[in-house]
Parts: C-alpha cells; sequence; structure tokens
C-alpha cells in the first residue's frame, strides 16, 4: 500500500444517463469540497467601519459598533476625516491659502480624540484599528466603506468641532455607496443585535438591497417582521411574499403585517412605522434609502427623510 501522503484524493462520480460519459467537472475531490453541514456558519458582518467625528453622538456610536462587533465577532475599522474646507479659505482675488493656526488647533483636537478612542477600546474584546484622512466626508466614507459590511455613522450634526453630517450628506453616501448605513438612535445608547428586527417594505429595488445587506445583522435577531403600508391600489416591484420566502432560504423566519395608507406623504409614512415600532419595541429597522430622486425628496419630502429627521430607534439604511 503507497504512504498515506502519496495517494490520490478520494473521488466520487455522478451517475451518467446510458450512452454518457461522465465529463471531468462531475468529477468531485472529498478534499477540495468539504461538507457544508459540518462547514461552521460565519456572520455575514466582519468589517464595522466605525465613523469618528467630535460630536455628541460619537459615545452612541461606539457602543452600537461594539454591540455589532461582540455579536458577529467582527473588526472595527475606526475612520477620523478631517475635511478640507475646515482648514481652507479664500481671498477676495480667488485665492486659497491654508490657515496654520486652524491647522494646529485641529490636529490637537484629532489627537486628543484618537487618545480618547483608544482608551476606549483597549479594554474591549474585539480587534480594532485607527485611521486618520483629510477630505470630504462623504466621499471619504464611502472610499473606505468599499470594503466594509456596514457603516456606523451619524444622522445630523450635535454641536462640537466636527463639519455636521447632515441628510444631505447622508443622502450622498447612500447614492454612492453599496454598503449598508447603520445610524444609532440619537442619545439611545447600544442596539441590542439581538432583539426584534422590523423590515420596512415597499417593494422596490431599494429595500431588497437593503434586506441582502443585512442578512448578517437579520440573523441574529430574536424575531422578524415586516411591515408594509402602500396606498390603496399600489404594488411594489417585489410582492411581499417574495421577501418572506428569500428569508425563509436564510432560516430567517419573518412575518408580515400589511397597512394601508390614506396617503403616500412621507412624513405619514414615516409616523405609522415609527408607531409600529413602539408597539413591537422593535431593536432596529431595517430600510431600503432614496427610492426616488433626489429632487423629488427635497420637494415633496420623503419616508427617508422624515426617518432621518424624526427617527428615535436605530436604522439600517442600504439603496
Amino acid at each position: 500500500m503507497l504512504p498515506a501522503d502519496l495517494r490520490c484524493p478520494e473521488t466520487r462520480f455522478f451517475a451518467s444517463a446510458p450512452g454518457r460519459t461522465a465529463m471531468p467537472d462531475e468529477i468531485i475531490s472529498t478534499l477540495d469540497r468539504p461538507d457544508r453541514a459540518s462547514a461552521p456558519s460565519a456572520s455575514a458582518i466582519g468589517t464595522i467601519l466605525l465613523h469618528v467625528q467630535n460630536d455628541r453622538s460619537l459615545g452612541d456610536r461606539l457602543e452600537s459598533a461594539l454591540s455589532l462587533a461582540r455579536a458577529c465577532t467582527a473588526h472595527i475599522h475606526c475612520v477620523h476625516v478631517t475635511p478640507v474646507e475646515a482648514f481652507m479659505a479664500f481671498d477676495a482675488f480667488g485665492g486659497v491659502f491654508v490657515m496654520n493656526d486652524v491647522v494646529r488647533a485641529l490636529d490637537e483636537d484629532e489627537t486628543k480624540l484618537r487618545e480618547r478612542i483608544e482608551r476606549e477600546l483597549a479594554n474591549e474584546d474585539v480587534t480594532w484599528d485607527y485611521e486618520k484622512v483629510t477630505g470630504g466626508v462623504a466621499p471619504q466614507l464611502v472610499r473606505h466603506g468599499a470594503l466594509a459590511d456596514i457603516i456606523v455613522t451619524g444622522r445630523v450634526d450635535h454641536g462640537g468641532t466636527a463639519i455636521p453630517l447632515n441628510s444631505a450628506a447622508i443622502g450622498d453616501i447612500l447614492h454612492q455607496s453599496r454598503t449598508p448605513l447603520f445610524l444609532p438612535a440619537n442619545g439611545g445608547g447600544a442596539v441590542d443585535p439581538f432583539g426584534h428586527a422590523l423590515i420596512a417594505w415597499d417593494g422596490s429595488s431599494e429595500a431588497s438591497n437593503a434586506v441582502r445587506a443585512s442578512l448578517g445583522l437579520l440573523s441574529l435577531a430574536s424575531s422578524v417582521q415586516v411591515i408594509q403600508i402602500s396606498e390603496e391600489g399600489k404594488q411594489g416591484e417585489f410582492p411581499s411574499t417574495r421577501l418572506l420566502e428569500y428569508l425563509s432560504r436564510h432560516s430567517i423566519h419573518a412575518e408580515l403585517r400589511v397597512e394601508t395608507a390614506s396617503t403616500s406623504r412621507g412624513d405619514a409614512v414615516a409616523d405609522l412605522l415609527l408607531a409600529h415600532a413602539r408597539e413591537t419595541k422593535a431593536a432596529y429597522l431595517v430600510m431600503g434609502g432614496y427610492a426616488h430622486s433626489r429632487i423629488g425628496q427635497y420637494l415633496f419630502g420623503g419616508v427617508t427623510r422624515s426617518l432621518l429627521d424624526h427617527s428615535e430607534l436605530p436604522l439600517v439604511i442600504g439603496r
């Protein structure tokens, strides 16, 4: 008998139809393809991008990122963005110059902020790293979020020395990035990844993308509910029954609740969603962002903008 290290890998063949020869791609090596049933399952969230900004909601973002990282055994990539416009000035003749005093002040603030983050993360049971970059906030988050599974950032400015990340900037990120955003509740502390999850469903491609990007998080939830709020006689691109089938194939068994709204106004739909979230004690809301044009959202309002401005629970938004 040959030594073990010289033996050929065990192979097995698919049975061929009469008169048909098995093709090479039908030969399966048991060494090359391990049994999927025995392979450990891994969370779809492996890297979390934490937007570090010196404002009052930083604590909520940090606590939420830590909760997600612990639940998913994920790595936290901290990114601090110093906006170029923070230290650039223009003269009356169109010239551009750097304000050195402002640069020194920004460097001092960033050093203190980095030391604070490093102190808070030093004793945590997660892996992390810290990176400082200069540029536009939204473009830099899009760039660094390309190889992250979720971006944890804030909704609005709450004071501090940083340039505000407002609804318009969040819209820019959603339109340019395919990585979902996690927006903690303002003043709400950490999110519970194992709590009740709520999916806002309108049958759009944006909502579908948000759900698909959130599967790793949804798989941790103790329960999942899909709520569909639509106008009478209107049907989304993808029926809610297809969503339930899709989730069940990922071992996520959700229940469906359908509500009919008398109007499609964004603030009215947002109020219904938030009322249902309070009723069911949802830990977070998964939704598609900006299904309509940015101009239409600005002129007529929209669910995304209303929830960004008024939601008291964490949002997971994809597009």
